[in-house]
């Protein structure tokens, strides 16, 4: 009987939670439903910014990265040529 009990209750909690969703669905998106949307989407799009400055910033990282390596590679280079001799 209380296992019964139980999956009524949950029965019926679960058509009670499905049929909230459903108005809640069904009604207009109010002012303040609108104006978060748009603050989503205007926080979406400040995060996408940023990504790309981000991955600007990495790619003049890396070239800088590139150019450092290259330079020690040349002193390096004019390092060995002085000690032979």
């Amino acid at each position: 009987m209380r296992n019964v009990t139980r999956k009524l209750a949950g029965g019926v909690v679960a058509v009670m939670l499905v049929s909230t969703l459903t108005m809640g669905c069904a009604k207009h998106e109010s002012s303040d439903g609108m104006s978060a949307a748009q603050r989503a989407e205007t926080a979406a799009q400040r995060a996408e910014s940023a990504a790309a400055r981000a991955e600007a910033a990495a790619g003049r990282v890396e070239d800088a990265a590139r150019r450092a390596e290259a330079a020690a590679q040349k002193t390096e280079a004019i390092f060995m040529k002085h000690m032979r001799k």
